[in-house]
């Protein structure tokens, strides 16, 4: 009896501290960043900084405005999130609820194969084969746009949208679709009046996950979106190159000294790109619980 004791204290101790250790990382991770991110404003102010609009980092009047990597940013994830999320959805409920049992065992394991691709491996296919479909059908000077970047995102960030999704869908009791279908619904009417709500909690989850996918992109954006940090016009920015915030940290943190201004700036924009990842996360859970009341 008491060495059952000591082994589930030893248990309970072990789990403890691998949950302390990771706030401690994670603590540790927001100070190396903030700590190097804060120092840029001895140069520079928070305004210019956060409204500037031209990234100028090399030239004789340097300016770090974050505005051109913001929406470089933000118009390649809309556009992941417009390609990505219907149809995930769309291919979770078809492999959960309509397919047959061999067709779905046929395809899990391609989705789960696209989820392990090397992110390289996905910005060669874009710049070979996305890149000049782009530039050919829209008769542009290059086809490395904000549109190119998001279809490439969308694409990779299908397999965690789809995967989790379909998890959420089939843990949804038999019953809640035995009953729906007893009253007189459709096989339809069952899955998106009844099945899809419940498994809404689920469905969330699998969506922010696949857009925290697509923010902290950095290799296959390199390649695909034309690294021009300015501002994009909407909606006419999806066929413009744009620079995000992760290739801008990925392309100049190995050349600029450090130490300097530049470095510090980079720093800062990382520091921007963990709240916004982290804001996200904190908006995931907060309607996670909120629908998880609701089914409950």
């Amino acid at each position: 009896m008491l060495s059952r004791n000591y082994k589930e204290k030893t248990i309970e101790w072990t789990l403890f501290s691998v949950s302390v250790l990771t706030v401690v990382v994670l603590f540790l991770i927001c100070l190396f960043l903030f700590r190097d991110g804060l120092l840029v404003f001895r140069d520079t102010s928070l305004m210019d900084f956060l409204t500037g609009k031209f990234w100028y980092p090399t030239s004789v009047n340097r300016q770090f405005g974050l505005l051109p990597l913001f929406f470089g940013s933000l118009i390649v994830t809309a556009g992941a999130i417009i390609f990505a999320v219907p149809l995930g959805i769309a291919a979770a409920i078809y492999i959960s609820e309509i397919a047959d049992p061999r067709i779905a065992d046929f395809l899990k394991p391609f989705i789960e194969i696209l989820a392990g691709i090397p992110s390289v491996v996905f910005g060669f296919f874009g710049l070979v084969v996305l890149v000049p479909i782009i530039q050919n059908n829209f008769n542009l000077p290059t086809g490395q746009t904000a549109l190119t970047g998001s279809i490439m995102l969308g694409i990779m960030a299908l397999p965690t949208i789809i995967t989790i999704s379909e998890d959420a869908i089939s843990s949804v009791p038999s019953t809640l679709e035995q009953g729906s279908l007893a009253l007189g619904a459709t096989k339809w009417q069952t899955i998106y009046k009844v099945i899809v709500p419940a498994a809404l909690s689920g469905i969330s989850a699998a969506v922010m996950l696949g857009i925290g996918r697509a923010i902290g992109e950095t290799m296959t954006l390199m390649m695909v979106t034309g690294n021009t940090a300015v501002i994009p016009s909407f909606p006419g920015g999806f066929l413009a190159s744009v620079r995000t915030m992760t290739a801008t940290i990925a392309l100049e943190m190995g050349e600029v000294p450090q130490g300097s201004t530049h470095f510090h700036a980079l720093f800062a924009v990382g520091s921007v790109l963990f709240i916004i990842t982290f804001l996200i996360n904190l908006i995931a859970d907060s309607i996670k619980k909120r629908y998880q009341f609701k089914v409950d």
